[in-house]
């Protein structure tokens, strides 16, 4: 059997959130070294900040000033840093109780080992070089061996000039994916210029990509079918938006294909004619770039159009 292919992926994704009053003020402060908490209704500080009491839902607005001191409340050693974490170097997750607050806060500490790491040690904020109104703008602690705090917290307006108003933070997931034997098959074949489908034992309907199963009866499939190389445009979109990192210029027709000989639509880019000629039922064949592993694009074949019924059971 042909080998299972795997491959390195990432969805990536940059998200965008306005901020509020409370937050606002809260990244704003990192920005100008000040970590401000807000006043729950039982009078507890709660850092970081929250719109709503954790414990009665009640909006709240009272901030307040606390220390950039703390106290670890617990720990955990990370040996081994990934892409994005704060420290490249092995360090410690930990929650400090900040001096006047009442909850902890979650942040590294930059510690030379766990050996180092205690709960209950002083740490204090050791603030970024260049800083923006983010959480980052506190890029660690480190260790304090000053007294601590007197545990006051002192009432502040939260005003600041030129506030931070809205939050992006990229989303990003690596991830390895094993398409399966089926898919496996499917992608094996196109490096070779053939598409393949597998039919179903059952329902005899050929479906391309094959998934090992069918998507309708539930029963494993594992004959393989060579279907195409043309097909018929079924339905499709006009993309007037150009995707990060894709050398194609807009506007494109994306687009599902049914194969000859497969009785499901798989989806490609119609190149070869302009976006606005593209229609339904429109008849097309792959195009190979050299050294290629899948087609590029599908452009039409110049035959007469599908007639709707042949291809309306696949919309």
């Amino acid at each position: 059997m042909s080998e299972v292919l795997t491959a390195p992926l990432v969805v990536e994704f940059p998200f965008t959130r306005s901020l509020g009053p409370v937050l606002s003020a809260f990244l704003t402060g990192l920005r100008e070294r000040t970590v401000l908490g807000v006043r729950a209704g039982d009078g507890r500080v709660v850092v970081p900040p929250t719109e709503y009491d954790p414990v009665t839902a009640e909006e709240l607005r009272e901030l307040v000033e606390v220390g950039s001191s703390g106290t670890v409340t617990t720990w955990a050693w990370n040996p081994s840093p990934r892409r994005g974490q704060p420290l490249a170097t092995p360090f410690a997750w930990v929650l400090v109780r900040l001096d006047g607050a009442d909850t902890a806060l979650l942040h590294a500490l930059d510690a030379a080992g766990p050996d180092a790491v205690r709960t209950g040690m002083r740490v204090r904020v050791r603030w970024a070089a260049e800083r923006t109104g983010a959480i980052t703008d506190i890029a660690c602690f480190e260790p304090d061996d000053g007294p601590a705090g007197d545990g006051r917290p002192a009432g502040h307006s939260g005003e600041f000039a030129d506030p931070v108003t809205t939050l992006t933070a990229p989303a990003r997931l690596d991830y390895t994916y094993a398409p399966g034997r089926a898919q496996s098959r499917y992608l094996h074949a196109l490096a070779g210029h053939r598409t393949v489908g597998e039919r179903c034992p059952s329902c005899r309907k050929v479906y391309v990509p094959p998934r090992g199963a069918c998507p309708t009866c539930g029963v494993a499939t594992g004959t393989q079918v060579e279907v195409g190389p043309r097909g018929t445009v079924t339905t499709f979109c006009i993309v007037n938006i150009k995707a990060k990192n894709l050398d194609i210029d807009v506007p494109y027709v994306y687009a599902h294909i049914a194969l000859d000989g497969a009785d499901l639509a798989l989806h490609a880019r119609i190149g070869g004619i302009p976006y606005d000629q593209v229609r339904m039922g429109l008849r097309v064949e792959p195009v190979w770039t050299e050294d290629g592993r899948f087609p590029d694009h599908y452009r039409p074949t110049g035959e007469p159009d599908a007639d709707y019924d042949s291809y309306k059971e696949l919309i």
